[in-house]
């Protein structure tokens, strides 16, 4: 089995045409048959069956998908080992979405100052779809709300993100009406914290988990919620909401993640030492 085998199977299964994956891997459509053929004969199964409606991969073909972006990333890992750290190394983040906006130029900045030699692809995502991209090896590392248990996975903490309430309208807690709050449910240990501290307002009739939305949603209509304290204090500061001054404060936890193979890996290591602890209550 090769690496040009693997590349060109995760291809194939993406265009699902012979000809159109030997144009996008540069390659005769020959070669691209003859790679196929030479994994299937190691695997001892057959991965795709051609007819008129197309190309169409076997039930044995799914299944080794994940291990084939498996054996990708690993080869990946293994000529980055060998190399000097750094050397043409582009690096997939995922961040979780409320995080991005805020965070990620000052985290971007500080990741580059410390590894100048590498590349960054980010993208924001959600802590469940993090952990299973970094499980397969499309991600390499995470900053996640919720650590999802897995042997392979590693998690530390990088802080806590602080959550405000802030209002259109009442300007005590007293004063807030469960039908006319925006219930927030960014993460469990939110929620779970949230239903502590105020079980008469667990039961909103308009629901967000992504802050963008439940801002968007407390212009749009009014009333109460909790926003990320950065968003909060910009509503404030331009006039379209004030603070509950006797509401409860509520934090969110943030983790970095990464596989359990990387967690040595002085690259890894870095990058963890310049996120951590760079949320502040």
């Amino acid at each position: 089995m090769q690496i040009d085998q693997i590349e060109t199977f995760l291809d194939l299964l993406d265009t699902r045409s012979f000809n159109r994956t030997a144009d996008r891997l540069d390659v005769t459509q020959s070669t691209v048959s003859g790679r196929i053929k030479a994994l299937e004969k190691a695997l001892g199964e057959r991965l795709f069956e051609r007819s008129r409606a197309g190309t169409q991969p076997t039930t044995a073909a799914l299944r080794f998908e994940t291990h084939a972006r498996v054996l990708r990333r690993a080869w990946a890992d293994g000529r980055a080992d060998v190399k000097p750290y750094g050397s043409a190394v582009m690096l997939r983040i995922g961040i979780q979405h409320d995080l991005i906006d805020n965070h990620v130029a000052d985290w971007l900045a500080a990741l580059r100052q410390a590894l100048p030699d590498c590349g960054f692809y980010v993208d924001g995502d959600y802590s469940t779809q993090m952990c299973r991209d970094l499980e397969t090896g499309a991600l390499d590392l995470g900053v996640v709300f919720t650590p999802r248990p897995s042997p392979d996975l590693y998690f530390e903490s990088m802080g806590e993100v602080a959550y405000q309430m802030i209002a259109t309208e009442p300007t005590a807690l007293s004063d807030v009406k469960p039908t006319d709050y925006i219930l927030p449910n960014y993460a469990p240990a939110f929620t779970q914290t949230h239903a502590a501290l105020l079980p008469g307002l667990s039961l909103g009739s308009v629901s967000s988990g992504q802050a963008a939305a439940v801002r968007g949603l407390l212009v749009a209509l009014g009333g109460t919620t909790y926003l990320p304290t950065e968003m909060a204090e910009g509503l404030i500061a331009e006039g379209t909401a004030h603070a509950v001054p006797d509401a409860p404060r509520i934090t969110q936890p943030v983790f970095v993640a990464m596989h359990l193979r990387n967690r040595h890996r002085a690259g890894y290591r870095r990058m963890a030492k310049v996120l951590k602890n760079r949320i502040g209550p």
